[in-house]
């Protein structure tokens, strides 16, 4: 659903709706898969320019999330909206056309856009080579897209818009990254924590030691 409209099924009463976690999507994308997740239909006639935001509730692994999608139309230019997503959002979806090798080279634009304004290698992404029903007309290779995607670290999934090939693992794909990064960043923390209390075992022991020797 657009934002500013009823945000879904569930009402605030719902207990099974209460503790959904919220996810912040940017996607560099085209707006026929936002449009192929949200409502299961491709858009026959679409502006690609329109920036575009959407809210969806669903369930991923079990665990309800409710997913606030920035759909970019493929736009790297600076919007009021965009910054706000960029600074707030949890995750990102860059997607290139395997028919335009220029839409591939833009690929790094849009990894570079989210680290300055994120200041940080670490945030989640989802790397996407759109249009794998159009074999014919292949300017990247499958093997090429894999390859970025090592080098950024991320999942990598060739999708097809029209048929609607692997658009809601993307998503899915996404949300599980962000919550694996959550999870080690708790991890992190705890173990950033912990060296504190053993150094201070190490330093009240021999004070232990020696008070035990005098008594």
């Amino acid at each position: 659903k657009k934002a500013g409209n009823n945000p879904g099924p569930c009402g605030a009463s719902d207990p099974e709706c209460l503790p959904i976690l919220v996810q912040l999507c940017l996607c560099f994308l085209s707006p026929a898969m936002t449009m192929q997740f949200i409502s299961h239909r491709f858009p026959e006639d679409h502006d690609p320019t329109i920036e575009d935001a959407y809210k969806i509730r669903i369930r991923i692994d079990d665990e309800p999330a409710n997913l606030d999608i920035l759909d970019t139309a493929g736009q790297a230019e600076f919007t009021a909206m965009r910054d706000q997503y960029m600074r707030a959002g949890e995750g990102f979806i860059i997607c290139y056309s395997i028919t335009d090798r220029r839409s591939f080279h833009e690929v790094r634009e849009f990894k570079q856009l989210i680290y300055r304004v994120r200041r940080t290698d670490d945030t989640p992404v989802v790397l996407v080579g759109n249009k794998s029903d159009l074999t014919q007309l292949r300017q990247v290779s499958k093997e090429e897209g894999s390859a970025l995607a090592r080098e950024f670290n991320c999942p990598f999934f060739e999708t097809s818009a029209a048929y609607r090939y692997y658009i809601d693992d993307v998503f899915h794909a996404l949300v599980r990254e962000i919550r694996r990064k959550e999870k080690e960043a708790v991890m992190a923390m705890e173990k950033k924590s912990k060296p504190k209390n053993s150094v201070w075992k190490r330093l009240k022991s021999p004070f232990r030691r020696k008070k035990d020797s005098v008594t």
